[in-house]
């Protein structure tokens, strides 16, 4: 190899290797270059994507910090330039602050705290001293908080601008509260309210985001609007349980559902659709009524109310659900005094709250129809006679004479079977062998002597089976309804939806815990001689079972009836005074056969068949 050529070989080498190490240095650049890029479009997208999501500020113990407000270029600041440059002056401290709206129908006060209701005042139930009750259990708690995915909004503060602290709603008003978080997304809650309406409107809407499911939650309860007697009874609470309870209520499409769950319960969790759900006591109810049906989750968990063994307690709620594309949440919050006709006029089956029936047999139906057609019967005399215990007293009278022809009829079959024993007797002893020949005979000195043997059964049921849907609805209405709350008959009964006491000083413990009252005692008093007019007329019961009847139907009658409301221990005793001059008028038309009870033969067609064995 020549000189010329050895040089030319090694400026080759030397240009191959310098161009690849060139090649190698751009390639480690551009990589480089596009590491930085990448990594900066990540960040950006993250900040980005954290400027879509609420987020909450923290807070300590020491400093509540405001939230830090600003755009989602700020958030992505970071990314692009150093700490300091990117900073965000914070905000002055909202200070806490409450709005009171008073509306014809209830005062409600809102707090910037979380943009809740604090307090909730109903009009309709003025106590003796003329003062209306708190709705809210605990007011500290307040309802309806809103939870956005993982954003709890109960603790942050809201701006309220210029809204004065009372507001008067002579037509209709509107509050509105807008929280901001560190990316500037907002979100705003408004409670819309109307002058008589039952309703506020809650709206609640999103700028700058777009939350894929929320949860509201009613921390602090439903207070009781009632005195609860401050001893039990033998009913339980209060002398009577059925009437002092607490409970969660809502519609589920199919039926209103009203549970009182002993501990933590979910509802509705895997199916099924909510229209309205929400909490109830004695005489009122709260409710968070969708504009359509939802799949929402209700979960509930008992709320002990202190320094109270007598309440039965409340419930916290909370109501959870996705958006599905939903860009707002709107719903409304019902403060419903539980009044039937008001009820009945939402159309949203509110009226089944007072009372409701087990739906396969379709008394969810029926016998709610018959409670509402007892309490317009007992408004239609309260409108003639303004006096409920007169109208319970006609409502009696009419509930007994459409069952009288049914009673008469029970009588004379039961008359005419007493009279025909001796005979039923020998076709016993006769065919005692042949049931066929036996059951032909029976038939047949039935039809001779105009008995029909079913009669003293449907006469027996029939008027049973009317008057206890009645008197079950009566109970219900006379315990429930709004409409008979505090309202006095006549001598000493001065509220027919509670126990007529009239000596609280004199106590029975377990019967009449909260004092003595009169009814009970007459009511004792009519059941021993009806049941007595009753029995007497029964020849076929043994004297011994007569006796114990007649001494324990009054026994427990006191014991039930000395915790009933007046008003419904007064349509009973109505009602007890009512069969027995009914029995006594009747005996003396149908008086027994030879003017006495008619005793078994022992001879069949002149022949002795006392020593006749029975055939088993």
């Amino acid at each position: 190899m020549n000189k010329n050529t050895l040089i030319g070989s090694i400026l080759i080498a030397v240009i191959v290797i310098w161009w690849m190490a060139v090649n190698n240095a751009n390639a480690e650049a551009q990589a480089a270059a596009r590491a930085a890029q990448a990594k900066a479009k990540t960040e950006k997208q993250v900040a980005a994507d954290s400027a879509k999501s609420l987020v909450i500020p923290s807070k300590t113990p020491e400093i509540k910090a405001a939230p830090v407000l600003g755009g989602a270029e700020n958030a992505a600041a970071p990314a692009m330039a150093n700490d300091s440059a990117a900073a965000v002056a914070p905000k002055a401290e909202i200070a806490e602050r409450s709005v009171t709206v008073e509306t014809d129908k209830f005062i409600m006060t809102l707090t910037n705290k979380g943009a809740k209701v604090k307090s909730v005042i109903v009009k309709a139930l003025p106590d003796s001293a003329g003062k209306f009750p708190e709705l809210i259990q605990d007011t500290t708690l307040g309802a309806f908080d809103l939870k956005l995915d993982n954003a709890d909004l109960s603790e942050a503060m809201f701006e309220l601008g210029n809204t004065p602290a009372k507001i008067v709603v002579t037509d209709s008003a509107k509050v509105q509260f807008a929280f901001q978080d560190a990316n500037g997304n907002q979100v705003i809650r408004s409670y819309g309210f109307t002058k008589e309406g039952p309703a506020v409107r809650q709206e609640n809407k999103f700028v700058g985001f777009q939350p894929n499911a929320y949860e509201l939650a009613w921390k602090g309860g439903l207070k009781e609007t009632e005195d609860i007697p401050k001893s039990k009874g033998f009913m339980g609470i209060g002398g009577g349980g059925t009437y002092y309870f607490s409970e969660v209520v809502f519609n589920d499409r199919y039926s209103v559902e009203r549970e009182m769950p002993r501990e933590q319960t979910s509802f509705n969790a895997t199916e099924g659709k909510v229209i309205w759900a929400g909490l109830r006591r004695k005489y009122v109810a709260m409710t968070v009524q969708f504009d359509e049906a939802v799949p929402a989750v209700l979960k509930t968990k008992p709320m002990k109310v202190e320094d109270s063994e007598v309440d039965p307690g409340t419930y916290k709620l909370t109501i959870a659900d996705d958006f599905r594309g939903a860009q707002s949440l709107s719903y409304d919050l019902m403060i419903l005094p539980l009044k039937w006709d008001e009820l009945s006029a939402l159309d949203k089956d509110y009226e089944k709250i007072i009372v409701s029936g087990w739906s396969w047999c379709g008394a969810d139906v029926w016998f709610v129809w018959i409670c509402k057609m007892l309490l317009k019967l007992l408004n239609l005399f309260y409108s003639i006679i303004p006096n409920y215990g007169i109208a319970i007293i006609l409502v009696t009278l009419i509930v007994r004479g459409i069952t009288t022809p049914f009673t008469v009829k029970q009588i004379k079959s039961t008359r005419g079977m007493a009279a025909l024993k001796p005979q039923l007797d020998e076709i016993n002893v006769k065919y005692r062998t042949d049931p066929q020949k036996k059951q032909a005979a029976m038939m047949e000195l039935y039809s001779k002597n105009n008995i029909n043997p079913l009669a003293s059964c449907t006469g027996g049921c029939l008027p049973m089976l009317i008057q206890m849907p009645i008197f079950m609805g009566l109970f219900f209405v006379l315990g429930r309804a709004i409409e008979l709350r505090g309202a006095p008959a006549f001598l000493w009964i001065s509220d027919l939806s509670r126990s007529d006491v009239v000596w609280s000083g004199i106590s029975i413990p377990i019967i009449m815990p909260s004092g003595l009252a009169i009814l009970p005692w007459l009511m004792v008093a009519t059941t021993y001689f009806q049941t007595k007019v009753t029995m007497s007329s029964n020849a076929g019961m043994d004297p011994a079972q007569q006796k114990m009847m007649v001494w324990m139907m009054p026994a427990m009658m006191l014991l039930f009836s000395a915790v009933m409301p007046s008003g419904l221990v007064l349509y009973w005793i109505i009602g007890n005074i009512w069969s027995i001059a009914q029995y006594k008028y009747i005996y003396s038309k149908f008086p027994p056969v030879n003017g006495s009870t008619p005793k078994t033969s022992s001879k069949l067609k002149g022949k002795n068949v006392k020593d006749a064995e029975i055939v088993k």
